[in-house]
């Protein structure tokens, strides 16, 4: 009997890049590995969107129509796949109609066959005219549905049950919007193996016979593996995989992984195995120096109660470490139980998984619901769609007052559709304003990324570089060793070389000799890098300090101006949110920092005199 031929998609890429690297990679080192993947037989691929849009200009000084691009240069027959977030399309923040409808065009023309799009909530009134645009533009669209796992000891309410998957994918059906295939999309890895199963024969049953249908998963939990396997025996007839070194711990299951575990059964992948292991040795060695974040690597039982998806979870360590902050790591993944439990049971998935983290990390750092994230109070008052369940009154309560609005029940488009700030219009005129070129390519990098957008294409030499190698010619010994440390439960990556040891991607000048000396400085001292941003004395008056580690991303006021209390004076950026920091009273301000200064908890910001 013939067995049934599973497709794969090889999601290395983009999903796998952003679980591992926090999407943090140059494309000059990692298209060799592509082309040895496309010569070993592979011909579908995730080749971009989700993280890695916005990270190539944010981290990698890098445009990334000009990685698409070379994308379909090394690939010329494949079908290049990226992923879009509905109404949000590549961003944490939701976007008008023009520019959902130039989103699929931009990445039509820069190569792109297929596009996935999902929402968060699983509000089908988001995926509708997303949709209908992907569908419009030429492009194979994959529409997706969002699973998660309800954190044990969190009542359902009918929410995130096979039943809930079920009248979700009637609902697309109901509303006509145009797929080629159906994907079911745990981004988490947390829904119970048998309930995948009882999701895909549900589908399966509702869809004819020449619809595809696909399951992505994590190994973030440690169930993969096993809900892959429950997927094919209820009927899915393709899966997500992705290649070492980025697939396991929070990634996906490897497609050599897959392979063994289909062996002896009735399914089977199409694939010259022996070939895919040296592409594998290929995309293992451009990637070598490259830093592994300890907990990439790992499967975690306590993702369950805190659905972390893979990809942001290494995102956000990488924020953490950006900022100082990885002591909170722990601390933030308990409160994302309660934000979950709260907040109307979106699906952990971008943007909402950020949202989680966003509101995790006030509570930590602020207190329980002293500082609602914008992005998350948003979420709970209706302006990212309706959420699966209604959420915490109490919470919608604090929400409505800290943000001083209102509940909606208007959809994102028709918010967006009238926001002036949003759109078109509003992206050529922060071009004009920077003296750049109106194309359609500039407008959507601004309308995207805003000002780290308008920063990178007026300046891509000087953009943020936030890609972490674990040892550099110039700062470690060609033999130097790589660790694993662990301190106090907390794992960390170490690189050491002659004289300099890199710890999670930083550098720290460093000498070992045998035997204790007595130190000339406290340890903790020596060991700490320089500091993020200096700051000039800021004069006499109340000064203004940072509530939090991060970047100035724009000032508000001028030096010199007269402000009130409460007025805004700038705008921090950390965890990728925005923090608006006030007068603390009335007088004349004047800054000691700029835009594009890192600062840390308690840096001075200002004076007010």
């Amino acid at each position: 009997m013939a067995k049934k031929q599973v497709k794969v998609m090889c999601t290395a890429f983009r999903d796998g890049f952003q679980s591992v690297y926090g999407a943090r990679v140059y494309s000059k080192d990692f298209m060799p590995a592509v082309k040895a993947a496309y010569d070993a037989g592979i011909r579908w691929f995730e080749a971009g969107g989700g993280a890695r849009f916005q990270a190539c200009y944010f981290y990698c000084r890098e445009d990334a129509f000009d990685v698409m691009d070379l994308f379909r240069e090394t690939c010329p027959d494949a079908d290049l796949q990226t992923l879009s977030r509905g109404v949000n399309v590549v961003g944490l923040d939701s976007q008008p109609s023009d520019i959902i409808k130039l989103h699929a065009e931009m990445f039509k023309k820069h190569g792109i066959s297929s596009i996935r799009n999902f929402d968060a909530l699983n509000d089908v009134e988001n995926l509708r005219w997303s949709g209908q645009c992907i569908h419009d533009a030429g492009l194979k669209h994959e529409i997706a549905i969002t699973l998660m796992g309800l954190p044990p000891g969190v009542e359902s309410r009918g929410a995130h049950t096979p039943e809930f998957y079920e009248n979700t994918l009637k609902g697309i059906i109901d509303s006509k919007i145009p797929f080629d295939r159906i994907c079911f999309k745990d981004a988490s890895g947390t829904t119970p193996p048998r309930s995948v199963y009882e999701i895909i024969k549900r589908a399966r049953a509702l869809l004819s016979d020449d619809v595809h249908v696909h399951f992505h998963s994590h190994e973030t939990a440690g169930n993969g593996i096993s809900s892959y396997l429950a997927a094919l025996e209820g009927g899915a007839d393709g899966l997500d995989c992705s290649m070492a070194p980025v697939s396991g711990g929070t990634c996906q299951p490897d497609i050599i992984t897959l392979w063994h575990a289909l062996r002896s059964s009735e399914f089977e992948i199409d694939i010259d195995i022996e070939k895919l292991r040296k592409a594998e040795a290929v995309f293992k060695d451009a990637m070598a120096d490259y830093f592994i974040p300890p907990e990439a690597m790992a499967s975690s039982p306590e993702i369950i109660w805190s659905p972390m998806p893979g990809g942001a979870l290494t995102a956000n360590t990488q924020m953490l470490r950006d900022n100082d902050m990885m002591d909170k790591y722990d601390d933030m993944i308990a409160e994302m139980y309660d934000a979950v439990r709260l907040g109307g049971f979106g699906t952990s998935v971008t943007p909402v998984s950020q949202f989680y983290v966003q509101q995790a990390m006030n509570n930590v750092m602020f207190g329980k619901w002293k500082k609602i994230a914008p992005g998350y109070g948003r979420m709970v008052l209706g302006y990212f769609g309706r959420t699966p369940v209604e959420p915490d009154p109490e919470i919608v309560k604090i929400a409505s007052e800290q943000l001083e609005l209102e509940p909606t029940t208007k959809t994102v488009l028709e918010i967006n559709d009238a926001d002036p700030k949003k759109g078109r219009k509003a992206a050529e005129e922060m071009l004009k304003e920077a003296d750049l070129p109106l194309t359609d390519e500039n407008v959507f990098i601004a309308a995207s990324c805003l000002e780290k957008g308008i920063a990178f294409i007026k300046s891509p030499e000087t953009a943020p570089d936030g890609v972490r190698k674990s040892s550099k010619s110039d700062e470690t010994s060609s033999d130097g060793k790589d660790f694993t440390v662990t301190v106090n439960g907390k794992a960390y990556g170490v690189s050491l070389g002659d004289n300099s040891a890199v710890v999670d991607g930083k550098t720290y000048n460093v000498s070992i000799k045998d035997g204790i000396e007595q130190a000339s400085a406290p340890p903790a001292a020596e060991a700490k890098p320089a500091p993020a941003a200096t700051t000039s004395s800021p004069g006499e008056g109340n000064s203004v300090e940072a509530p939090a580690p991060g970047l100035v991303l724009r000032l508000i006021a001028n030096d010199g101006d007269s402000v009130s209390e409460g007025d805004e004076l700038l705008v921090l950026e950390a965890m990728k949110m925005e923090i608006p920091v006030k007068s603390p009273g009335e007088g004349v301000v004047k800054f000691a920092v700029n835009a594009g200064d890192k600062v840390n908890t308690g840096t001075v910001l200002a004076s007010i005199s």
